[in-house]
């Protein structure tokens, strides 16, 4: 398979010990249970939709929810075995489809066999770990968590484990990362790590989960591919509830300048946008308005970016993220053993996303896009994505040479036809100007 970073890369992200119906817990001593095939019936259904990228939550053995990570060099039971995993890559590439595991290398659970040995007085274990003197037994743990173990990345033996780990896996077929709670170590650490790997496997992707860093400094400091989007994220619903489309421009204005930014120290460099993951409320409950679904769905896969979609998002699914024990169930629910066993009332939001990935693959270009907000009211915003020339893909074959191709979007929040002359050449390509209308005008 070629690396992750093509350009007409789309995700669609599952998290599977509970989109198969995994136990919740996982005491060490559960025989294998093999759950892996099910995300296998749902290849088919990513690429219906245009997505070419399953990205993957946690599957290493783990206590609970896969983020307190027993072993890293082991499938958890309730999903199945190394061989389950294996085949899951192998059926995926033979779609067109890449694969990317989620890295939990900050932190670890509290069983995990190097801390356990920490903890009975091995000195060479515990300078794994990270030390907090305010807690009463003296170790770091992630946010709080006290199931969740922060391991000390800058102990070059700790460091040398998960270049070990990813090694090995990408030698299993997978071809990238998503690294958990990125933010939380010094990017210069991750750059030793990614600069270690890639020296033996260069098409590795690495893409960073950053919310409390700043993302313009984080991204060449640690030499990751891509990194979370979480401004524009957060701005899209907000700015669409709030029917103030001031905001979302002045956020697609900042993603225009980091994803321009990102540009000049990594040419391969894009920002992963997404309108909802494992750990936020769907972006369908997110929403007051379920008109304005439309509207989000039209940004996510008309900016710069790898575009990712959160299992179910597609389907319309429903679901709040609350702040308590068990307070992520119904965003992370069982899903069918087929998609044919989905409800038929979520296929028009499947459709739309179907239309906008079809355009975006017509339109490769689009992953470094340069975005320029040309009206901007409370309830309308029209903006203008051209390519950047910094690709190949920046303009088709039919160009013949002409300057770089572009899009014109149209979000129309009010509750009439909105005026909107296209440029010359463009035609209406997905949507419409009438009443809350998403429009995107172009020329084919």
């Amino acid at each position: 398979m070629g690396p992750v970073r093509s350009a007409d890369t789309i995700i669609w992200h599952a998290h599977p010990l509970t989109f198969t119906g995994a136990e919740p817990r996982n005491d060490g001593g559960l025989a294998v249970t093999h759950r892996l095939p099910h995300l296998e019936r749902w290849l088919d259904h990513l690429v219906a939709l245009g997505a070419n990228a399953l990205q993957l939550g946690p599957v290493f053995d783990s206590e609970t929810h896969g983020y307190d990570t027993r072993d890293h060099l082991r499938v958890d039971a309730r999903l199945g075995d190394e061989g389950d995993l294996r085949h899951l890559v192998e059926q995926a590439h033979a779609r067109g489809v890449l694969v990317v595991l989620d890295g939990v290398f900050n932190h670890v659970g509290r069983s995990h066999e190097r801390f356990r040995a920490a903890q009975a007085g091995d000195a060479e274990a515990a300078a794994w770990f990270a030390r907090d003197g305010s807690r009463e037994d003296g170790w770091a743990v992630f946010e709080g968590h006290g199931a969740l173990v922060e391991l000390d990345l800058s102990h070059p033996p700790a460091r040398d484990h998960v270049v070990a780990v990813m090694r090995h896996w990408l030698d299993v077929g997978v071809d990238g990362w998503r690294l958990d709670a990125a933010y939380a170590v010094d990017p210069t650490t991750w750059r030793t790590v990614i600069e270690q790997v890639r020296a033996s496997h260069p098409h590795a992707w690495f893409l960073g989960e950053v919310i409390h860093a700043d993302p313009a400094e984080f991204a060449p400091a640690s030499r990751m591919d891509s990194l979370t989007q979480y401004e524009l994220w957060k701005a899209v619903w907000s700015s669409l509830n709030d029917v103030n489309l001031h905001e979302l421009a002045h956020a697609l204005s900042r993603h225009d300048a980091f994803v321009a930014a990102g540009r000049t120290t990594d040419p391969q460099f894009v920002p992963t946008t997404f309108l909802g993951n494992h750990d936020t409320t769907r972006i369908a409950s997110r929403l007051q308005d379920h008109r304005h679904l439309a509207h989000a769905v039209t940004v996510l896969f008309t900016t710069a970016g790898v575009p990712a979609v959160y299992a179910g998002d597609e389907w319309d699914y429903r679901g709040v993220k609350e702040d308590r024990e068990g307070g992520d169930d119904e965003v992370r629910p069982p899903f069918p053993a087929t998609p044919e066993e989905l409800s038929d009332l979520g296929a028009p939001v499947f459709q739309l996303h179907q239309r906008l990935a079809g355009l975006r693959r017509r339109h490769r270009w689009l992953w470094q896009a340069a975005l320029e907000v040309e009206r901007v009211e409370n309830a309308l915003l029209v903006y203008r994505v051209t390519g950047t020339g910094g690709d190949a893909s920046s303009a088709g074959p039919e160009d013949g040479g002409r300057a770089p191709e572009g899009l014109s979007v149209v979000l129309n929040l009010t509750d009439a036809p909105v005026e909107f002359t296209p440029r010359d050449g463009e035609r209406l390509l997905e949507g419409s100007l009438e009443a809350h209308g998403a429009a995107v005008f172009g020329r084919s």
